[in-house]
């Protein structure tokens, strides 16, 4: 019987796990040091390949308090950071909810719940429309799920570098003789002589194993309960679809299982660079049910996001009709320089001679945190922030965090400087019946939020 495991997000307490078949599960998921070396583990952002700060390093659990009896552990406590979603090994299934699900008790989560504040992330951050999600019934599925709706966005991501081009072996026999004559086949074809020839090119081709596992997805999701709605959004999406179509005459279903495993590990190519991670989807999607029901003893599988990366992208969409900018500290593009001459100083590293807030404009430096900040900021924190006003000059900065308590907004000037530092909670609303009342309600903590920025500045 296999066992299920809720958690929410960010909970530090530990939750204690007995079950002594599930704790060498649970040991075995802690233990991963790099997420992105699990190839059935699925990461978001999907850049987590471009990135050099360590995020794929981030622990899925981090394990306390450890009971033995022998060599044997038989109790532990698992806690939880910013990483949301599903991941299971064995017959232990691990959901781990934003910290702002309905119906959570000590780190617990009903298996019913509705996480409205993850889905509503997901929908603004990646532009898709999840309604549809509410009619799915497992928790692993509503996770799975949403690689559905992320497809159409890869795919046009992807088809932006245009179709997909692959070198490819093909065999033919006809009179215009133009690559490598096949003996074999033409001894056994044509002979006697009827002026054609057995042979062999290698062509580039729109038709190939990239293009056939993208149709392949199409095909799978075409089959779905709501799989018109993701193919068929709007006239951009439908063009996509068709031009894989037309790309790959030759699609087979009986095919399958072949094309995925021949994307086991992801393509490099030079040129296609947004095609690797639509290929992980592409492969995600089309083993979902391999993942889900194999018996694959310690294959570890799932679909995991960060929340502090969400939280950030998220507030963009809020912020950028504020006329913030959004430095990208992991990608290393719009910072501010620091010192007024590049490497005037060779004592200093040349990476730390740059800025990266998470949000800022002529008078305002904004921190985004996804961790809790209701009891207080951390040192590091605030001098990061006071480190950023003083280098742009700014008066105002502040952190803008997820809160659930509807706490008030707080100010406190800085000694010796013509500076304030605000709190700004943002709140996140906790009794919405559905998914439709907790947007509306969530809307208005957008506009509260916009109007609080803009009174401060």
């Amino acid at each position: 019987m296999p066992n299920i495991v809720h958690f929410t997000d960010n909970y530090s307490e530990g939750k204690p796990i007995k079950d002594k078949n599930c704790i060498s599960d649970i040991l075995q998921i802690a233990s991963i040091g790099r997420l992105q070396d699990a190839p059935d583990l699925l990461l978001f952002p999907h850049s987590f390949s471009e990135l050099k700060d360590g995020i794929s390093d981030l622990s899925i659990l981090t394990l306390r308090d450890a009971q033995y009896e022998g060599n044997e552990c038989v109790s532990v406590k698992a806690c939880t950071g910013n990483l949301m979603g599903f991941v299971g090994v064995n017959d232990t299934s691990v959901s781990i909810h934003s910290r702002f699900t309905h119906k959570k008790h000590n780190g617990e989560v009903d298996e019913n719940a509705q996480d409205f504040f993850l889905y509503y992330l997901l929908q603004k951050v990646f532009s898709i429309n999840i309604f549809d999600l509410e009619h799915t019934n497992s928790r692993e599925d509503k996770v799975f799920d949403f690689l559905l709706f992320l497809f159409p966005m890869m795919l046009k991501n992807a088809l932006s570098q245009g179709l997909f081009k692959e070198y490819q072996t093909r065999c033919y026999d006809d009179a215009k003789v133009k690559g490598v004559i096949d003996i074999n086949r033409y001894i056994r074809h044509d002979i006697p002589f009827k002026g054609t020839v057995s042979y062999s090119t290698h062509e580039r081709s729109l038709d190939n194993s990239m293009t056939q596992l993208i149709r392949h997805t199409i095909e799978f999701i075409k089959h779905h309960p709501f799989g018109s709605s993701i193919l068929n959004q709007n006239n951009d999406i439908i063009e996509s679809v068709n031009q894989i179509v037309q790309a790959t005459p030759s699609y087979n279903q009986r095919d399958r299982m072949r094309i995925i495993n021949m994307h086991r590990r992801p393509k490099v190519h030079p040129y296609f660079t947004k095609y690797r991670d639509l290929q992980q989807l592409c492969v995600h999607i089309l083993r979902h049910e391999a993942l889900k029901y194999g018996k694959e003893k310690n294959k570890i599988h799932g679909v995991l996001f960060d929340g502090a990366w969400l939280w950030e992208e998220y507030l963009n969409t809020i912020l950028k009709k504020c006329h913030f900018n959004h430095a990208e500290n992991k990608l290393k593009r719009g910072g501010l320089p620091m010192f007024e001459q590049a490497n005037a100083d060779k004592g200093i590293m040349s990476y730390s001679q740059t800025l990266y807030p998470d949000f800022y404009k002529d008078n305002f430096i904004i921190d985004a945190k996804y961790k809790h900040l209701n009891s207080g900021v951390g040192k590091e924190d605030l001098y990061q922030v006071i480190s950023y006003m003083y280098c742009t000059k700014a008066n105002n900065g502040g952190y803008l965090f997820p809160d659930e308590n509807n706490a008030n907004w707080s100010k406190f000037q800085l000694m010796g400087h013509n500076g304030f530092i605000y709190l700004l909670p943002f709140h996140v609303p906790q009794s919405s019946v559905d998914y439709k009342t907790f947007i509306e309600c969530i809307k208005t903590s957008e506009k509260r939020i916009v109007a609080k920025i803009e009174e401060i500045q």
